[in-house]
């Protein structure tokens, strides 16, 4: 018998897709409320994993609008019709696992240095209840709960409160535990096999009246991060050019669109795939791209410091910035975390290949996150890009999922 779970802000279904690739878990439902992202989640549990109704399992609506997410909604100007969780609840005679994790900038550090009120007033801070509502209208065994590492640090509202006691307290009172120290829940996607230094918290919790003894509760959580999650770990890390050095390379050209660069891809130099196609950039971009990689292909390394890097900034583009613009991805080392900005710019995603003066493609970006080659994105590019920035690695959900299940059955609780 499978595991029967929930997704909520499911993206485009990275975490999703992991937990199925596990071949142990049934999705009963997912929300999104993004177009793009509900499309491709639908098309890649139809077509992939031969998941029936998609249209009415996967609810693109606004988590926020909890009465009508439950009971169900219908000519909705934005959102159309949806059944609502409860009926798709109900249909799979409930549920065992709620999984997912709210949208993470509000607790990123890079969001916090962005935002000039430290981002204590983004409605994003909040979304973490519409979770916690979800487990408590469902009471689930077990929910798994991801984040960004720096929601151990975050203190949403008025900042008195550090967001983790926050998570633990709320959790508490409608019947679930976590670990008490959740730095123990950090966990590098890296250590898995995603070829990307991704670090993230893990949030699993249990339903306590399974035990009824916290203390006990307590070195079962441990056992998990300590024994069981940590015993798929990988001997060896994967690198950005094991990840995509075998894709189909691309030269700059000339475009028609003024002051702009283009790219043909090279005949019979790799794989080809889909959404594997460079953006424009300008000259000058195109000129900063060749400078930074070759620096480092000829073993100079004069643009690696970030103030270098910051320096170059403001020398070429004429004003500062308070993080740095630009980075190289090391071929040899597993590539920096994949982020939804590259929707509007690549510059901390340049090919280490100087020849092609160029940031990652959307299937390189995908390819980095462990996302499968047949997983077709829909979309605008921009759109794609976030998608696929915004996603938990595929690799790392199925790692999650196998450790789950384990722990699951350790237990004997389903």
């Amino acid at each position: 018998m499978k595991i029967k779970y929930i997704d909520l802000f499911a993206g485009c279904g990275g975490l999703s897709d992991g937990f199925l690739q596990s071949e142990l878990y049934q999705e009963v439902g997912a929300v999104e409320w993004l177009k793009p992202q509900v499309e491709t989640l639908r098309n890649r549990l139809s077509k992939r994993w031969g998941v029936e109704n998609v249209e009415k399992k996967v609810l693109h609506f606004d988590i926020q609008r909890e009465e009508e997410l439950f009971q169900g909604w219908s000519e909705d100007k934005e959102f159309g019709n949806g059944i609502g969780l409860d009926k798709l609840v109900e249909e799979a005679n409930g549920i065992d696992l709620v999984i997912g994790g709210p949208p993470c900038q509000a607790y990123s550090l890079a969001g916090r240095v962005r935002d000039k009120n430290g981002m204590v007033n983004d409605y994003r801070n909040y979304l973490f209840e519409h979770y916690l509502n979800v487990v408590s209208r469902y009471q689930p065994k077990l929910f798994v709960f991801e984040n960004v590492p720096g929601m151990l640090s975050a203190k949403p509202g008025n900042g008195e409160v550090l967001v983790t006691d926050l998570v633990r307290q709320s959790f508490a009172d409608i019947g679930y535990e976590i670990i008490d120290d959740l730095r123990v829940a950090l966990s590098n996607a890296s250590d898995y096999g995603v070829p990307q230094n991704r670090k993230r918290i893990i949030i699993l919790g249990i339903r306590k009246n399974l035990f009824n003894d916290e203390e006990k509760i307590q070195n079962y959580l441990l056992g998990f991060y300590k024994d069981i999650l940590e015993k798929y770990q990988v001997d060896e890390l994967v690198t950005v050019e094991e990840a995509i050095g075998d894709l189909q390379k691309f030269e700059p050209i000339e475009s028609d669109i003024k002051k702009k660069i283009a790219y043909k891809s090279i005949p019979n130099s790799g794989l080809e795939a889909s959404w594997h196609r460079p953006r424009y950039h300008s000259e000058r971009d195109k000129g900063i791209f060749r400078l930074l990689a070759n620096d480092i292909e000829v073993g100079n390394y004069e643009y690696t410091d970030s103030k270098r890097l910051s320096d170059l900034y403001e020398e070429i583009v004429g004003s500062k910035s308070p993080i740095h613009r630009y980075h190289v991805l090391r071929k040899s080392l597993p590539g920096t975390t994949i982020i939804a900005h590259l929707y509007k710019d690549g510059n901390r995603f340049i090919h280490y290949d100087s020849s092609q003066s160029r940031t990652i493609t959307p299937r390189e970006a995908a390819r980095i996150q462990s996302f499968d080659d047949d997983f077709e994105f829909i979309g605008s590019q921009g759109a794609v890009y976030q998608m696929i920035g915004n996603a938990v690695p595929p690799k790392l959900g199925k790692t999650i999922a196998l450790a789950v299940n384990d722990f699951i059955k350790m237990l004997n609780i389903i």
